[in-house]
């Protein structure tokens, strides 16, 4: 049986581990010919490596989406090679420094979160959508705490979290016409490396995050690849402008 994304090329930048990387293994399970972007080659080659494995299609791309010139590059290879778009995930980001407070928080890191998680889904942005139309849909990485506040993240990440879903909702409705649509997605605390790394070593941290979550547990990249797939197929295809909440309860 043919997959939800069978026949449609599909971009996840950001995708070498973590959330980013199940998104690509479940395009790829579901038919789509998945290219896997990344500041990260080795990583990222073995997220190919797993969708080919699976009997899917899928390559590699170096990018950084601090750069407007590799972003451009990225959109004009992934053109060449398949025609056109039809899915993009764009996934990229950093945590910054969590638990400092605004006054204390150093400027080149504020500038860095910005950078990467704000400014780098506008340039994959720019370049993607002139690749996408008549049924393109666009999925940007947001989060909870783009939909409210918590010391625990830092004024930088909630605050390019919360930009992110402006920025979905504006192209949006900018873009509707042409038969695109655009929304961004908002997990909870998700167990992956970042978040073992910024907030899980500490065990008092650890039980307070658990405790956020009514559901009493972290969430799964692949549960958060399971609502991606699903924004990114037909079965969505009168949402636009939504940012989706994927929090156990935490948004509650």
């Amino acid at each position: 049986m043919a997959g939800l994304l069978e026949g449609r090329s599909a971009l996840v930048v950001g995708a070498s581990s973590g959330i980013g990387s199940a998104i690509a293994l479940r395009l790829g399970e579901e038919g789509a010919r998945v290219v896997v972007a990344s500041r990260r080659e080795n990583e990222g080659s073995a997220v190919v490596d797993a969708i080919i494995a699976a009997g899917g299609n899928a390559g590699f791309r170096h990018v950084d989406v601090g750069s407007t010139a590799a972003v451009s590059k990225l959109l004009e290879d992934v053109v060449t090679e398949y025609g056109a778009l039809h899915v993009a995930v764009n996934n990229a980001g950093i945590e910054g420094t969590p638990f400092v407070p605004t006054a204390d928080y150093k400027e080149e890191v504020f500038d860095a979160v910005i950078d990467t998680n704000l400014k780098g889904v506008w340039r994959c942005m720019k370049y993607e959508i002139p690749c996408m139309v008549d049924g393109g849909t666009i999925i940007n990485m947001s989060s909870i705490a783009g939909l409210g506040a918590n010391e625990m993240m830092g004024c930088a990440y909630t605050a390019s979290k919360h930009a992110v879903i402006g920025m979905t909702k504006t192209a949006a409705r900018e873009y509707a016409d042409r038969g695109l649509r655009i929304n961004a997605i908002c997990p909870g605390v998700i167990d992956t490396d970042i978040a073992r790394r910024s907030l899980l070593q500490d065990q008092k941290v650890s039980r307070k995050v658990l405790k956020m979550h009514p559901l009493g547990r972290l969430g799964t990249p692949q549960e958060v690849a399971d609502a991606v797939v699903w924004m990114a197929c037909d079965q969505s295809s009168f949402m636009t402008g939504h940012a989706l909440v994927l929090d156990g309860g935490a948004s509650c």
